[in-house]
C-alpha cells in the first residue's frame, strides 16, 4: 500500500470516528443525557389551585372581614357620688370630651370640710398630748421609785395615742386629695364621638342596681371588622386606605382603617376566622382592625367581605373563570401555550387563548384551552413534550420552578437565546477544522459542543433540532 493511500485511509477513518462521536453526542443530548425523554418527570399542579380568580382565595394582601354594628361605649357613674344633673338625652350627638352628667358638688364639699376638721382635731390632740408628756417628764424626776413607774406608764400611753393620731392624719389627707379631685372632676365626659342611647334616670339606676347610666354609639350604622395575624401585621396600620370587596358579586367600596386592636382575638369553632386547628403552638395570634367605608350602599349587617390594602390596584377587573399568573404562559410565535398533562399523563404543549390582563397583580385570563381540573407545569427550558407528568415533587427530574436567567423581549419563558443552526461552522462563523476534531478525545469533543450549543441551545422547536442534527451529520458525512 502506497503512502498516499495510507494517508487517505487514516483520514477516512478519522472522519468516520468524528461522525460517530457527534451523532452520539446529539443522541445523548436529545434523550436527556442517556435517559429516554418519556422517563423524565415534570411536576404539575391543578389549575384550580393556581386560579387567581377564586372567589375565596386570599392573597398576601387580603383579609377576611364582616360587617357589624358600630362600637358602643358604656358610660358608668361613680356610685359613691350623688348624680346632680344628666346633661344629655337619647338621640343627642356628642363629641369626645363633651360633658354628659354632673355630680352633686355641694355634698362633696361637705365631706371635704368634715375631713379637714377631723385632721385639725387630731393635730390639736397630738399637741395637747405632747404638752402632757413634757409635764409628766418633769414630775417624774422628783418622784420616788414607785411613783416613777406610774409616770412612765402615762407617758407611754400618750405617745401611743400620738402615733395613732399621726397615722389617722395621713389617711385623712389621702381622702382629702381624692375629694378635692372630685370637686375638680365633678362631671363625666364622652370618650368617643357618637350618639347617646339608653339614658337611665337615677331612680331607674337604683332599681336596676347597675352602674351604666347611658351608652354612646359611634356615628354611622355599621363598621367592618377585619382579622389579621402576627405574620402579616406589617400591612395593617391606622389610617391606611383599603378596598372592601363583596363575596356575593363584584361590588367594591373604598375605606380607611380607623383603629387597630392589638389584644389577641379568641377563635371559636364557628368563627369565620378560625382555621380548624386547636394546637396553639402551631397557630399565630390573631388581632382585629376596623374599617370605615366611604359609604354603606349595598352592605348588610353580618355580611362577609374581603379587605385588601389599597395600593392603587385596578378594581374594575371582574375576575371570573380561570386566571393564571403570566409566568405560566409561554410563547410560540404569536401563539400562547402552557405545559399541560395530556390524557396519557404526558407533558404536551396546550395552546390557550388569553383574555384580560391585570398588570398590577401579574395575572391574565385564560379564555379557552384549559379547564379547572387540568394540570400544568411551571415553565422550564428543559421541559419537552412527551415527558411524564407527576404531582409528587420528590419524583421530578426537571426543576419545577426555574425559568433560567434569560429573558425574551416577546415574553417567551422558554429559553432566551436565538436558535443556532449547525452548518459546519462555529459560533464565530469560522469553518470547523475536521483535522482538529480528529485529534480530540471524546471528552474534548463533548466539551467543545457543550460550549458551542450546550445550555444555550434553544429547545423551543423540536423539529428545528432534528433538522440541525441532520445538517450536522450531513456536513460531517461530506
Amino acid at each position: 500500500m502506497t503512502t498516499k493511500k495510507r494517508i487517505c485511509t487514516v483520514i477516512i477513518v478519522l472522519v468516520i470516528v468524528c461522525t460517530v462521536c457527534v451523532g452520539g453526542f446529539f443522541v445523548w443530548k436529545k434523550t436527556g443525557k442517556g435517559g429516554s425523554k418519556s422517563s423524565q418527570k415534570v411536576y404539575v399542579q391543578k389549575v384550580s389551585s393556581l386560579n387567581t380568580a377564586s372567589d375565596f382565595k386570599l392573597s398576601n394582601r387580603s383579609f377576611l372581614g364582616v360587617v357589624e354594628a358600630q362600637e358602643s361605649v358604656d358610660v358608668k357613674y361613680d356610685s359613691s357620688k350623688t348624680v346632680d344633673e344628666i346633661l344629655v338625652k337619647n338621640g343627642d350627638s356628642v363629641k369626645k370630651g363633651d360633658k354628659l352628667l354632673t355630680y352633686d358638688v355641694e355634698a362633696i364639699n361637705l365631706q371635704l370640710e368634715q375631713a379637714k376638721l377631723e385632721v385639725e382635731r387630731l393635730q390639736n390632740e397630738i399637741a395637747s398630748n405632747k404638752s402632757q408628756i413634757a409635764e409628766l417628764e418633769k414630775e417624774k424626776k422628783n418622784a420616788d421609785q414607785d411613783a416613777a413607774v406610774s409616770y412612765t406608764t402615762q407617758i407611754l400611753s400618750l405617745q401611743s395615742d400620738n402615733a395613732k393620731n399621726e397615722y389617722d392624719i395621713k389617711a385623712k389627707n389621702v381622702e382629702i386629695k381624692k375629694l378635692e379631685a372630685s370637686t375638680k372632676n365633678a362631671y363625666v365626659t364622652a370618650s368617643i364621638d357618637g350618639t347617646v342611647k339608653n339614658v337611665k334616670t337615677v331612680d331607674k339606676l337604683q332599681q336596676d342596681g347597675g352602674d351604666v347610666i347611658m351608652q354612646i354609639t359611634e356615628e354611622g350604622d355599621y363598621r367592618i371588622k377585619g382579622r389579621f395575624n402576627e405574620q402579616n401585621s406589617k400591612d395593617i396600620m391606622q389610617g391606611a386606605s383599603v378596598i372592601v370587596k363583596s363575596r356575593l358579586d363584584d361590588s367594591t367600596w373604598k375605606g380607611e382603617i380607623t383603629s387597630v386592636d392589638t389584644s389577641p382575638q379568641k377563635n371559636s369553632g364557628d368563627d369565620i376566622y378560625s382555621f380548624g386547628s386547636s394546637d396553639e403552638m402551631s397557630q399565630s395570634s390573631n388581632y382585629a382592625f376596623y374599617v370605615k367605608p366611604e359609604n354603606f350602599d349595598g352592605l348588610m349587617l353580618g355580611q362577609h367581605v374581603l379587605i385588601e390594602i389599597d395600593n392603587g390596584q385596578d378594581t374594575s377587573i371582574n375576575k371570573t373563570g380561570i386566571w393564571l399568573y403570566s409566568d405560566f404562559i409561554c410563547k410560540d410565535g404569536k401563539k400562547n401555550y402552557v405545559w399541560a398533562k395530556d390524557k396519557d399523563g404526558k407533558i404536551e404543549k396546550r395552546y390557550v387563548e388569553i383574555g384580560q390582563k391585570d398588570e398590577d397583580n401579574g395575572d391574565c385570563e385564560i379564555k379557552s384551552g384549559l379547564e379547572k381540573g387540568d394540570y400544568i407545569a411551571y415553565p422550564d427550558k428543559s421541559i419537552e413534550e412527551g415527558m411524564t407528568a407527576t404531582t409528587n415533587e420528590a419524583d421530578v427530574s426537571v426543576p419545577p420552578n426555574d425559568l433560567g436567567t434569560d429573558d425574551n423581549s416577546d415574553g417567551d419563558t422558554e429559553g432566551g437565546d436565538e436558535d443556532i443552526a449547525f452548518d459546519g461552522s462555529d459560533e464565530d462563523g469560522m469553518a470547523i477544522d475536521e483535522d482538529m476534531l480528529a485529534s480530540m478525545t471524546d471528552e474534548e469533543i463533548e466539551e467543545y459542543f457543550n460550549k458551542l450549543y450546550g445550555e444555550e441551545e434553544n429547545a423551543e422547536n423540536a423539529d428545528g433540532e432534528n433538522a440541525d442534527a441532520a445538517d450536522a451529520d450531513a456536513a460531517f458525512a461530506e
